[in-house]
């Protein structure tokens, strides 16, 4: 659900309640999406990691294909300001 500002900052209870119930909702300013607010749940599984980098480079399907990863040597091209 979409929330203006100012109506979030005034029923901020119900807010936090809806995030609860129905999952994020979006605080408006000037019609434009300004925040999200989520349940802490929703929040956690968000952030929760799952393994180191390496283990996730280690579990990459790509993992053990000859990828050519070099840098290319050609000069920049000229730009005019």
């Amino acid at each position: 659900m979409n929330w203006q500002l100012q109506e979030a900052k005034s029923k901020f209870s119900k807010v936090v309640r809806e995030a609860q119930r129905t999952g994020p909702q979006v605080i408006t300013v000037h019609g434009k999406e300004a925040a999200v607010l989520l349940s802490a749940e929703d929040y956690r599984r968000l952030t929760d990691m799952k393994g180191t980098l390496l283990e996730f480079f280690q579990n990459s399907p790509l993992q053990g294909l000859d990828l050519d990863i070099g840098r290319s040597r050609d000069r920049a091209r000229d730009v005019e300001f």
